[in-house]
């Protein structure tokens, strides 16, 4: 197990790097910050020269891969961190320096099944993206296929073991100073953004991702994903058809290739609800770095790294909650918050729907160029939080992907209104699940899954029914030994004084993060 001492030099060595890319100003300007981590993110950034102009993805990628990952959930959240900081973390996407090809080629000749002489006639040595984790090339197979080749960066497994047992460790004693720190649940974050990452680190996961996606979207016109070549998969290595397409971002080539902007952006919002409301099961990484388009219109796909799943009770409700703010109906959508036990029992349903009426009426029948989702999102978390709402780590995903959607949206087409686009869709699905026949349907299903069930609800009634709610099971939290415990002190080396750097550099590298997920 690392020491105390370990995690305190990572921390400091943390902190200090951030404070010299100026990364520390919006922490001691934030009041919803303890007063001692404000006090403490001082001492981090003494004698550092501060930039007029924080450099956040310099701070990131100086840091390493679990702070990149971090870096690139806070480029989703430009309605906490600002437009600047956002636009700044973009380039953790997909313009990192990329890792020698010669390292990168012994990835891909040791991870397959055959060398890599046998399965490719040819690997271009400059990669067409580098991310955190792995960087792609463009190759030919054997057949002459030309084909996209994603390889882990080498070393990347370990290094970010290493990191991201920090960020356990530092999240652990966040938590552990009760309060707002509690509410946010950091230690359930982390270990959500391990699970997410973990994935993303075993290739074949991916590829599985993206085939299962492949599958649910294939009656959604418009919309597609790369085949897999899984003869040339591995953990290692994921091998996958080449697209011939603009990156959406690119604007003027798009209008000069004739695309109608307009056209993209709704198709770009009704495929991300069908993928999560109808599916369960959606594309947790639309960065505009991800999506092309096709020169006859068709928006593909790329990176499945991480996915996010919703259950079907969950969709209900979340269907419901998109319609109720749609149509003003917010004693519904309090209802659904408390019925989904989000906000505990101790509190008035219709007090929390005026709460929410307060933020949706002002965003009803406006375009998303004059109000956006992001800060409808952070006021309705604002108002969740005086009715003691603990962060839910199983939304957050969601949450930051319908960001994403309405970021790439309204750059296409500023003029589009997200809630006109979203509510027949989700008009339509409710209609369809809720329905008459479908109620019928899911009567007679649930009572033949009864009739199957009798045995074992006879012998353990208690672990056969379903538990009330609306969040799953959190994932098991890591265990950590807080550094001021006595027993645990001893032999440190570490003084008072070095203490409170580390806890400076924490309140830097940690909480900011974990203030930014929720």
């Amino acid at each position: 197990m690392t020491s105390h001492t370990t995690h305190l030099w990572r921390l400091i060595t943390w902190g200090r790097t951030l404070a010299r890319h100026g990364a520390l100003q919006a922490i001691e300007s934030n009041r919803n910050l303890p007063l001692q981590v404000r006090r403490l993110c001082r001492v981090a950034r003494f004698g550092t020269f501060q930039p007029k102009v924080p450099d956040y993805a310099g701070a990131f990628t100086a840091i390493g891969p679990a702070a990149i990952k971090l870096g690139q959930t806070l480029a989703t959240r430009p309605d906490i961190i600002g437009t600047e900081a956002a636009y700044n973390l973009l380039s953790l996407q997909d313009q990192l320096p990329p890792a020698p090809f010669d390292k990168v080629y012994a990835e891909i000749d040791t991870s397959l099944n055959k060398p890599a002489a046998e399965l490719f006639s040819h690997i271009d040595p400059e990669p067409v993206g580098a991310a955190s984790i792995a960087q792609v090339h463009k190759a030919i197979t054997n057949e002459g296929k030309q084909v996209a080749v994603k390889v882990l960066r080498p070393g990347i497994r370990e290094q970010f073991a290493r990191d991201i047992e920090t960020y356990e460790w530092a999240a652990a004693h966040l938590e552990a100073l009760g309060g707002e720190a509690s509410r946010l649940r950091p230690q359930l974050v982390i270990a959500n953004l391990k699970r997410w990452t973990l994935r993303e680190l075993d290739l074949r996961r991916e590829a599985a991702s993206a085939s299962e996606l492949k599958e649910a979207m294939a009656a959604i016109p418009g919309y597609d994903i790369p085949t897999i070549d899984w003869d040339r998969t591995s953990g290692r290595v994921m091998t996958l058809e080449w697209i011939d397409g603009i990156k959406i971002s690119n604007m003027e080539a798009l209008k000069a290739a004739g695309h109608d902007l307009e056209a993209l952006a709704k198709k770009l919002v009704l495929t991300f609800l069908h993928q999560a409301i109808a599916e369960g099961c959606f594309h947790a990484d639309m960065h505009q770095g991800n999506l092309f388009v096709k020169s006859d219109g068709t928006i593909v796909a790329i990176d499945f790294g991480i996915m996010g799943r919703i259950d079907r009770q969950a969709r209900v409700w979340l269907a419901e909650i998109l319609y109720g703010l749609t149509t003003g109906n917010y004693k519904r959508v309090a209802q659904i918050h408390f019925d989904a036990q989000y906000v505990p029992n101790y509190h008035n349903v219709d007090e929390f729907a005026t709460a929410l009426r307060a933020v949706g009426e002002p965003t009803r029948g406006k375009p998303v160029s004059e109000l956006s989702v992001g800060q409808m999102l952070d006021s309705l978390f604002a108002i969740t939080r005086d009715f003691d709402m603990q962060t839910q780590p199983h939304l957050l995903l969601l949450q930051k992907t319908m960001v994403m959607v309405e970021g790439i949206a309204t750059s296409l087409y500023p003029g589009i209104n997200m809630w006109d686009v979203a509510s027949p869709f989700v008009r339509d699905w409710i209609r369809g699940e809720l329905g008459p026949e479908a109620a019928i349907a899911d009567g007679l299903k649930k009572q033949a899954e009864t009739l199957a069930l009798v045995p074992d609800l006879i012998r353990r009634l208690d672990q056969q029914l379903p538990k009330k709610g609306g969040a799953p099971e959190p994932p098991p939290l890591a265990p950590v030994k807080l550094i001021w415990d006595k027993s645990e002190r001893k032999g440190s080396g570490f003084g008072t004084a070095l203490m409170l750097m580390a806890a400076a550099a924490f309140g830097a590298g940690a909480l900011w993060v974990v203030q930014t997920l929720s």
